[in-house]
C-alpha cells in the first residue's frame, strides 16, 4: 500500500507541478497571440510566405551558318539588399554599415553621399523593408565586385546580399534578318520567327528554388539561399542556314532599291537549289522611323504574283501537249476582249505586233498571248468534266504543288489561294481563267513562288525550303535537319527542258535582256502586277499601284541558287519588274558569283601541258644531289644518269636532260659559270682559291679564265 501511495504522490506532483502549469501557459499564449498580437502576426504571415519558385534558365543562341551569333542572351543582375535578413546580427550590421555605405557611394551610385546611403539603409532596416534596391543591370564582373563589399561579403543570409539574375536578348548584327530571327517576349504580339517556332528548344527547362515572399502587394520573392533545389537546364542553340554576309548583301541591295524607287515594302529571298536551304531572307517595310522589318512579307504575305505566274501556265499547256514554242498566236496589237473586260498588255513591245510565235509572246511577257492560249485550250464550256476545261488547268497547277504552302518551319506562312474551277463559292466568272493565266485572281507568297521556280531549276525535284539545319548543345550537334523532298518530279523532262529554254531567252532577248551578265548566265522571269485595282461596272479599271518582281536562278548551266525579289508600289524610277526588281536580283547574284569559290572553275583544273623546250630550265648547274631532289619534288620528268658530283640541265625539244659537268681534277681554275653561289664557293675553295663575290643570283662570269693554273690567287665571280 505504501508503494502505491508513493506512486500516486509522484503522479500528482508531475501533474500539478508541470503539466497543468504548462497547459495554462500554452492556453494563455494562444489567447494572447490570437487577440493581443493577432493583427501583427497576421500581417507578418501575409508578407512572409515560403514557396518553391521557378528559376529562369539560360536561353539558347541562334547562329548563322558559319556559327556567327544572330541572337544571344546577355546576363545581367539587379542588386538588392535585405537589411532585415534573419542572419544579420546587430553587431555585424553596426560594424559594417559605415564601410558598406562608403563603398556603395564611391563605386556604385554617387547620387548619395556615404552618409546618405548609411541613413537610407538604416531607415529601411527600421521600417522592416527586406528588398532595398542598390543598382539595376550590373554585369557579372560588377556583381562579383559588389558582393565583396563589407557586410555583403558575409553572404546571402548574414550579409543580406541579393543578386537577381536577368537576361536581355541581343542581336550582334542589329536589324539583320530581324523578322526571321523573331522574338517571344513582346506583350503586344505573339511569338514570331525562329525565336517563336523553336521557343521550347531555345528556352530550356526552368529550375526550382525555395524563395520567400517579402512583398505580397508587388509579388516580390527573394531566394532564401544561393542553392537551387533543381538547377535550370540551359536552352539549346539553333544553327540556321542563313549566310550572314549574303544576308547583309541582300538587305543592302533591297534597301537601296526601296529608297531609289520610294516603294512601300519589299522582300528578297536566296535559296540553294539542291537543298532548299534559305541563305538570305530580307523584308523591308516603310515606317515612321524609316525602313524596318515589321513583317515577314516573303512568308506571311500572299499576293497576286502577276507575270511570274505565266511560267506555270506555259508548263500546264506543255504538259498537256497543247502547244509548241514555234506555234503562232495573235496578239492583236496588245489588246483583246474577254466577255465585258478588256485585257491590255503592259509590255510596249506588243503594240505593233499582230501575231508572233508563242516563244516570243512569252519572252515579251504578253498578257494577251498567254491569256488567249489558256482560254483557248482550257476555257471551252463543252469540255467541262474532270479531265477537260478549267478543271484540268487547275489540276495542273496542283500537280506543280502551287496550291500548298511550303511548310517552312517558322509560323505565319500564308496559304496560297487558287480558285476551284466553276466554283460559285470562289466567285468563278467568265474572265477568271484568262486572268489566272497571267497571275491574277489567285494568291501566293513570294517564298511559294520561289519554291516553284527552284523546282524548275532542280530538274523538277521540289524541295522544302528550310531555315534551321542543326540543334546544338554546348557546341555538339544533337539533331540535324536534312533537306526534304516534297515531290520527285513536278513535270516531265521535256516540259522542264522547254521551260529552261524559255526562262533563259527572257534574259538573253526578252524583257530582262538589260540585266544579262558577261560573267555568268542566269534565267528567270520578270513580273509587273497591278495592286489595289478596282473594276467598275462600265469595265473601267482604277489602279492604286504596281508590284515589280523578278524570280530566277543561276548559273543557267548548273543552277546553284534561286532568288526572288518583289517590291510593292514603287513610286518613282519605273515600275516594271525588269527596272525595279531585276537590278536587285542582279546585284545579289553578282555578289554571290564574286564571293563563292565553287562557282568558279579552278585555273589548274586542266591536264598538265607538255612543256616546250623554251619553258624548261636549261644550262642550270649544281650538285647532283640538289638537282635531282628539286626535279623529283616538282615532278618534272628528266633523262640521264649522271655520275659526277656537279651536273647541268639541258632542254632538248620537250625533254629535260641531266648531264655530267666535269670539273678538272688538275690544279687549274675551273669554270663555275651557271652555278649558284654555294656550289661555286665549294668548287673554287677546294682548288685553294680566295673568292670575292659581287651581285646576286648565279655566276655569270669570273675574273680568272678556266684552265689558268690555280696557285692560291684571288678570283672574283660576278653573279646576276
Amino acid at each position: 500500500m505504501e508503494i502505491k501511495n508513493e506512486i500516486l504522490y509522484r503522479i500528482y506532483i508531475l501533474l500539478f507541478g508541470a503539466i497543468i502549469p504548462a497547459a495554462i501557459v500554452l492556453i494563455y499564449q494562444t489567447v494572447y497571440i490570437s487577440y493581443a498580437e493577432g493583427e501583427k502576426w497576421r500581417k507578418k504571415g501575409e508578407d512572409l510566405y515560403i514557396a518553391t519558385r521557378p528559376v529562369e534558365p539560360e536561353r539558347g543562341n541562334i547562329l548563322a551558318s558559319d556559327g556567327s551569333l544572330l541572337a544571344t542572351s546577355i546576363p545581367y543582375f539587379d542588386i538588392y539588399m535585405d537589411p532585415n535578413s534573419t542572419g544579420i546580427s546587430e553587431k555585424d550590421f553596426t560594424d559594417n554599415i559605415d564601410s558598406l555605405a562608403q563603398c556603395i557611394a564611391t563605386y556604385v551610385d554617387n547620387s548619395f553621399t556615404p552618409g546618405g546611403w548609411k541613413t537610407y539603409i538604416e531607415d529601411q532596416r527600421k521600417s522592416g523593408n527586406r528588398y532595398v534596391l542598390i543598382k539595376r543591370k550590373v554585369s557579372y564582373a560588377e556583381r562579383q565586385f559588389i558582393e565583396k563589399f563589407p557586410l555583403f561579403n558575409l553572404g546571402r543570409n548574414r550579409g543580406g546580399f541579393i543578386a537577381e539574375k536577368r537576361s536581355e536578348r541581343k542581336r550582334p548584327f542589329g536589324l539583320l534578318a530581324q523578322r526571321t530571327i523573331g522574338y517571344t517576349n513582346r506583350e503586344d504580339a505573339k511569338p514570331v520567327g525562329i525565336e517563336g517556332s523553336f521557343d521550347q528548344m531555345l528556352g530550356g527547362l526552368a529550375g526550382k528554388q525555395v524563395m520567400i515572399q517579402v512583398d505580397r502587394a508587388n509579388d516580390i520573392w527573394i531566394p532564401m539561399d544561393d542553392l537551387s533545389l533543381v538547377e535550370p537546364k540551359s536552352g539549346d542553340d539553333i544553327l540556321t542556314t542563313i549566310d550572314i554576309n549574303l544576308q547583309d548583301a541582300a538587305e543592302g541591295a533591297l534597301e537601296r532599291a526601296m529608297n531609289y524607287h520610294d516603294a512601300e515594302w519589299g522582300t528578297a529571298v536566296v535559296m540553294e537549289v539542291k537543298t532548299g536551304a534559305i541563305r538570305a531572307i530580307a523584308n523591308l517595310g516603310r515606317t515612321d522611323q524609316g525602313w524596318w522589318e515589321t513583317f515577314n512579307y516573303a512568308i506571311g504575305n500572299a499576293v497576286e504574283p502577276g507575270s511570274t505566274f505565266k511560267t506555270a501556265s506555259m508548263m500546264a499547256m506543255l504538259e498537256d501537249g497543247f502547244i509548241s514554242l514555234d506555234d503562232t498566236i495573235q496578239l492583236e496589237r496588245g489588246t483583246t476582249e474577254f466577255f465585258d473586260q478588256t485585257l491590255v498588255d503592259a509590255s510596249p513591245y506588243s503594240a505593233s505586233i499582230d501575231s508572233t510565235s508563242i516563244r516570243h509572246a512569252f519572252e515579251i511577257s504578253s498578257n494577251v498571248g498567254i491569256a488567249k492560249l489558256v482560254d483557248k485550250y482550257y476555257g471551252k464550256k463543252e469540255r467541262i468534266n474532270r479531265n477537260q476545261g478549267a478543271e484540268r488547268f487547275v489540276q495542273r497547277l496542283k500537280d506543280f504543288n502551287l496550291h500548298l504552302p511550303t511548310g517552312i518551319e517558322i509560323d505565319g506562312e500564308a496559304k496560297p489561294y487558287i480558285k476551284e474551277a466553276y466554283s460559285s463559292d470562289h466567285q468563278w466568272s467568265g474572265t477568271t481563267l484568262p486572268w489566272m493565266a497571267i497571275g491574277y485572281e489567285l494568291q501566293m507568297t513570294p517564298l511559294q513562288m520561289l519554291t516553284f521556280y527552284n523546282a524548275i531549276a532542280n530538274d523538277g525535284e521540289l524541295v522544302k525550303p528550310y531555315l534551321v539545319s542543326e540543334i546544338q548543345r554546348f557546341g555538339e550537334t544533337i539533331k540535324t535537319f536534312k533537306p526534304t523532298i516534297l515531290k520527285r518530279k513536278i513535270a516531265s523532262t521535256n516540259t522542264l527542258e522547254t521551260i529552261h529554254e524559255l526562262l533563259d531567252s527572257v534574259v538573253t532577248r526578252g524583257t530582262a535582256y538589260k540585266l544579262k551578265s558577261d560573267e555568268y548566265n542566269f534565267a528567270g522571269k520578270t513580273g509587273t502586277a497591278q495592286v489595289g485595282y478596282r473594276r467598275t461596272e462600265r469595265g473601267q479599271t482604277f489602279i492604286r499601284g504596281y508590284q515589280a518582281s523578278f524570280v530566277g536562278y543561276f548559273p543557267t548551266e548548273a543552277p546553284m541558287y534561286s532568288i526572288i525579289v518583289l517590291i510593292n508600289k514603287p513610286r518613282r524610277g519605273g515600275y516594271y519588274g525588269s527596272d525595279v526588281a531585276g537590278p536587285v536580283f542582279r546585284e545579289i547574284a553578282d555578289y554571290i558569283y564574286a564571293t563563292e569559290m565553287k562557282l568558279h572553275e579552278p585555273l589548274n583544273n586542266v591536264p598538265k601541258p607538255i612543256l616546250a623546250g623554251k619553258q624548261l630550265p636549261t644550262y642550270d648547274a649544281g650538285t647532283r644531289e640538289d638537282m635531282l631532289k628539286v626535279l623529283n619534288f616538282l615532278e618534272m620528268p628528266f633523262y640521264g644518269s649522271p655520275s659526277e658530283e656537279i651536273v647541268t640541265l639541258r632542254a632538248e625539244s620537250d625533254s629535260l636532260m641531266v648531264l655530267n659537268r666535269t670539273i678538272s681534277k688538275n690544279n687549274v681554275v675551273p669554270s663555275v659559270v651557271g652555278l649558284g653561289l654555294r656550289d661555286a664557293l665549294y668548287v673554287l675553295e677546294n682548288k685553294g682559291l680566295r673568292v670575292e663575290v659581287e651581285g646576286f643570283g648565279k655566276v655569270a662570269r669570273q675574273s680568272l679564265l678556266p684552265g689558268t693554273r690555280a696557285g692560291g690567287q684571288t678570283i672574283k665571280i660576278f653573279l646576276q
